[in-house]
């Protein structure tokens, strides 16, 4: 039995025990019985990726009684349709549009689990030198303003009631 085969018999095994129908899920998540019938099937050709296949996923372990992260984690890890990085959306849409994908991914992904193959690591560009001393600049400024606004608020509240009286 293959570890996808697994995940999808738990998933059915814990229906069954807690003696919860398709029907039932499929009116609580809002996933058509068919789509249920075809996961407990292993049969994932008609079901959407990513976000929603997430979604319908969190549900239904809520629906059974499982732990939805760790279920959503597992199917991440077992199914391509619950792959979260969002480099091959972002390349698709690219290519919809007609322009060179500029997408860099915050997060490295050591090896693609599923396949066993190694994606390319984009290392991260470094910040510009000028805008770094803008920063420092800018924050060095408002350091400045801040402590003279304290130390003439100090002033005030040291001269006391008659000094602001006077309009001093």
């Amino acid at each position: 039995m293959t570890p996808q085969e697994t995940f999808v018999a738990r998933l059915r095994r814990y229906r069954q025990r807690n003696a919860i129908s398709l029907d039932e899920i499929s009116g609580t998540t809002r996933v058509k019985r068919e789509l249920l019938e075809a996961l407990e099937n292993n049969d994932l050709a008609d079901w959407p990726r990513g976000l929603y296949a997430r979604a319908w996923i969190r549900a239904y372990a809520s629906a059974v009684g499982l732990d939805p992260i760790d279920t959503v984690d597992e199917f991440c890890r077992l199914f391509p349709h619950g792959d979260r990085r969002a480099n091959v959306t972002i390349r698709e849409i690219a290519e919809i549009v007609a322009a060179p994908s500029e997408y860099r991914d915050e997060f490295s992904h050591p090896e693609d689990r599923r396949h066993g193959v190694m994606p390319k690591v984009v290392p991260p560009q470094a910040w510009p030198a000028s805008a770094v001393q803008a920063a420092r600049a800018l924050w060095m400024r408002i350091a400045t303003l801040a402590r003279s606004m304290t130390k003439a608020g100090a002033m005030t509240k040291a001269q006391g009631p008659r000094a602001k009286a006077q309009g001093l």
